[in-house]
């Protein structure tokens, strides 16, 4: 069964399962997750703790050994499953397949795993984990997000913040969820319990995000000129390659071209998603997108684009993140 990180707090309080996996692209989120698992384990007498990190050369034999194992103190026994990689492989894919049919309260299976790629979500070992046990997926919350998630842990240590100070904390902690919480523990350390002010977040909280071609992607797309700016800048400051910033940009201008050109020969808006492989969540950012920018100034932009790749190859004087900038100006707020 997969669950999210609040059902499987709420599932620990009514008892535990004898079979379960952590993952996701929060490790933070994931830690704390099998924090919860082993605490309720112990709780419930899984006195005796083994751990077993699957790294090359891993003998599986022993998964099966200790799963089978009767504690030596008569207690009942949580067994500690890290698979680093994320690939079991074949050998690791059976062992975990036939202790899928054999899982039994006798003994708890623990497994983290990192973030996984939707190979091997739909792979055979990890389906039966699915099936046979609770699977909890543990994702970094986007920045829309990001408030609600900063409100959920103030409010564990007593504390409160108006959206204004929300907004301010997610703003400075966007990407790097770990310095999020331990923003959130120094404000705890620093004021007592209450309504926090706006000035006493800007004194005690750094500028400590973390920022990646994806979330330029979804600025460019969102029309939000202060966040275009702001990952912009945090990009050159952590030494991010100019031609990935280029390249990412120049794939959304490309692809909002296309579907311009799409929707202008007739075709029905689902139809040229579907042949550009634009899914999920990222389609409402490009409607708005679509709205927003013209045929024209799309293919201005690509000019651009080509322009800027000359400068960041030398054959061009100029300014290049200045100049990456002005491009996503023509996306974000065309004239």
């Amino acid at each position: 069964m997969l669950i999210k990180a609040d059902q499987l707090f709420a599932q620990l309080e009514q008892g535990v399962k004898p079979l379960y996996a952590v993952y996701g692209d929060a490790p933070l989120l994931v830690l704390e997750a099998a924090d919860a698992i082993r605490a309720a384990a112990r709780a419930r007498g899984y006195t005796e703790r083994e751990v077993l990190t699957v790294l090359p050369g891993f003998d599986w034999g022993q998964l099966a050994a200790a799963t089978r194992h009767i504690s030596l103190f008569g207690g009942q026994k949580l067994v500690d499953l890290r698979i680093p990689s994320g690939k079991p492989g074949k050998e690791g894919s059976a062992a975990l397949i036939d202790y899928c049919q054999r899982a039994s309260l006798d003994n708890i299976l623990l497994i983290t795993l990192p973030q996984l790629d939707w190979k091997e979500e739909k792979a055979a070992w990890f389906t039966a984990l699915a099936q046979a046990g609770t699977v909890v997926r543990l994702d970094a919350p986007p920045l829309a997000e990001l408030p609600g998630w900063i409100a959920g842990r103030l409010r564990r240590q007593h504390q409160q913040a108006d959206a204004e100070g929300l907004r301010f904390m997610a703003e400075r902690v966007e990407g790097n969820l770990l310095a999020a919480h331990q923003e959130i523990q120094k404000l705890g350390l620093l004021y007592p319990p209450g309504p926090l002010s706006l000035a006493q977040i800007r004194a005690a909280v750094l500028n400590v995000a973390r920022y990646d071609v994806e979330d330029l992607r979804e600025a460019l797309l969102a029309g939000d000129l202060a966040r275009l700016d702001r990952t912009l800048a945090g990009l050159e400051q952590e030494g991010e390659a100019p031609v990935l910033v280029l390249w990412a940009m120049t794939e959304e201008i490309r692809a909002l071209a296309l579907a311009k050109a799409g929707l202008a020969r007739g075709q029905a808006q689902d139809q040229v998603f579907k042949e550009l492989r634009i899914w999920g969540g990222r389609q409402a950012l490009m409607r708005r997108a679509l709205q927003r920018v013209s045929g024209a100034s799309l293919k201005a932009a690509l000019a651009e684009a080509a322009q800027l790749d000359r400068c960041i190859k030398g054959l061009l004087p100029g300014a290049v993140w200045e100049g990456l900038l002005r491009l996503g100006m023509r996306l974000v707020a065309p004239r």
